[in-house]
């Protein structure tokens, strides 16, 4: 395996971990009375919201529903398809 490959198949599995995390933590923002919710959002929030702040910029939330985060995933999966695709 050349170190090419090792790079790409790094960033690859990393944006997939991220994306992992981002759903959990867009699927925790549903439980936000829940105890044990917010415990895992103060563990991802300063993970997560960085790059979702990045779209947020974009796409203000309209009557209280975020869309950022549709758009901010999308991005990672056309990343990841480019890389796998090299």
């Amino acid at each position: 395996m050349s170190a090419t490959q090792l790079l790409t198949n790094s960033l690859v599995n990393f944006i997939n971990i991220y994306l992992l995390l981002l759903i959990v933590r867009i699927l925790l923002s549903w439980f936000q009375t829940a105890g044990w919710a917010q415990q895992a959002m103060s563990f991802l929030s300063p993970i997560t919201d960085p790059y979702l702040n990045i779209f947020r910029s974009f796409i203000p939330p309209l009557g209280g529903i975020d869309l950022s985060p549709i758009l901010a995933i999308f991005s990672l999966q056309i990343i990841s398809g480019l890389l796998t695709s090299v």
